[in-house]
């Protein structure tokens, strides 16, 4: 057996777990889910997600970006449903505001394994939005910013866009979107929800606090009753998917980096007696590996005997005091 004390135990902890990532883990993402697909919502249109698509393409995500044609509900889930069919795996489908109604209604596609929703409406069968934004009203509900055409499309008054749909982007941004809206059909947003996609997949929940256009309360309610993990970003406007893309990138990204926590913790499982101290974590570390150093350090007992998994061979190790 080999004795460690100090430093060198922090060290061979973390070199161990870094093996089990590097030498299980990566066989795992090759057949894990890889696709992301964006949708917008309302008055905007896909390149909302520059940002974060970037950011998650930079990391090795294949991303695509959905364009509503907001002509008409079925119009919209159709349009999304064609995106959905280019995929050549599982993917994770994400809606924006107006965009949680579509992925609700498209997400029931077979190769949908996952909703990320981001300041977002989050219907149940037989409801709409607009029904269920009368439970907790809005800034943006209760103004008089809402536009409407002769022809029922409606679009926002653009000299209030800024204050009530993108207060964190700077004026001249929320000035051009502002005066580039794409208009919606006003029927869209009585559309109702047959059979809601949360309802079979696992979802998540970004809740901007500054929000005026979805009063944040609705969000938390919906993530709530959806069973959601939930993710508040403090002084976002509903604007969030534009002005904070990291944190937006994060959420879809952790939901990713929870399926490989588990596959570790589930090596680490294997583990049949263990006596290891309190690890400080470096602070880059993935919360893969942070997940299952606080396993080891919640467990008591003498020595880490793993058996063999796959290509993973593993040397006992006697972790003392």
């Amino acid at each position: 057996m080999l004795v460690l004390r100090g430093k060198a135990q922090i060290f061979c902890v973390v070199s161990l777990l870094l093996l089990i990532c590097c030498a299980v883990l990566p066989q795992n993402e090759k057949r894990g889910v890889r696709n992301i697909v964006l949708v917008h919502g309302a008055w905007v249109d896909g390149s909302g997600w520059k940002g974060a698509y970037e950011i998650l393409v930079k990391d090795g995500y294949n991303v695509s970006i959905v364009q509503l044609p907001l002509t008409s509900f079925s119009d919209d889930v159709a349009a999304t449903k064609r995106i959905l069919a280019q995929q050549d795996g599982p993917c994770l489908l994400v809606g924006h505001s107006y965009g949680g109604s579509v992925i609700t209604e498209a997400g029931t596609q077979p190769s949908v394994v996952g909703l990320v929703y981001i300041a977002a409406h989050m219907p149940d069968s037989g409801e709409s939005e607009s029904g269920d934004g009368k439970r907790f009203p809005s800034d943006l509900g209760k103004s008089n910013a809402i536009k409407k055409t002769t022809d029922g499309f409606d679009y926002l008054d653009p000299a209030q866009f800024h204050e009530y749909f993108a207060a964190d982007l700077s004026a001249e941004q929320a000035n051009f979107n502002a005066h580039s809206q794409v208009l919606i059909n006003d029927a869209n947003f009585k559309s109702v929800i047959t059979t809601p996609a949360w309802r079979s997949r696992p979802s998540w929940m970004l809740v901007p606090t500054k929000d005026r256009t979805i009063n944040p309360e609705l969000e938390r309610w919906y993530a709530a009753r959806a069973n959601s993990k939930k993710v508040e970003v403090a002084g976002a406007s509903h604007s969030v998917y534009i002005s904070k893309p990291r944190e937006v990138a994060a959420l879809i990204v952790n939901r990713f980096r929870r399926n490989r926590a588990r596959a570790v913790i589930q090596l680490i499982s294997q583990v049949t007696e263990f006596k290891v101290l309190p690890i400080p974590m470096p602070r880059r570390t993935s919360e893969a590996l942070e997940e299952a150093v606080n396993k080891l350090t919640e467990a008591r007992g003498a020595v880490l005997k793993f058996r063999e998994k796959g290509q993973l061979k593993c040397q006992p190790l006697r972790l003392s005091a």
